[in-house]
């Protein structure tokens, strides 16, 4: 389950797309099918969650690895390549950028 937690020493890939509004839907569909299929029986893997712009031309994958190595492990797989390519051919642009959390800030309910 995804967690937010300064302490944590997990890394978040925060990957943006653009995409045309008529494909939004599509490449949401492909990210739950990679990650349910794919992504989430490699080591390290700890949650991903993806996110449908207000604006229809937006969709953010917000997924968390162990470590950077873990990540970097997947990028070397075919099978997972081959689900990524498939993701980047819906979009426009997509910008994968790895993160630590630095800190976090809310209320509790």
């Amino acid at each position: 389950m995804t967690t937010i937690d300064p302490k944590s020493k997990i890394v978040t890939l925060i990957n943006t797309f653009t995409v045309k509004p008529e494909h939004q839907d599509a490449l949401i569909a492909n990210l739950n099918k990679a990650t349910e299929e794919v992504m989430s029986g490699f080591a390290g893997f700890i949650s991903a969650n993806i996110h449908k712009g207000l604006e229809p031309n937006k969709v953010a994958n917000y997924a968390q690895w162990q470590s950077k190595e873990h990540y970097m492990a997947v990028l070397r797989n075919p099978v997972a390549m081959a689900h990524m390519k498939e993701a980047a051919s819906l979009a426009e642009q997509f910008e994968p950028i790895l993160y630590e959390v630095i800190s976090s800030h809310g209320t509790q309910s």
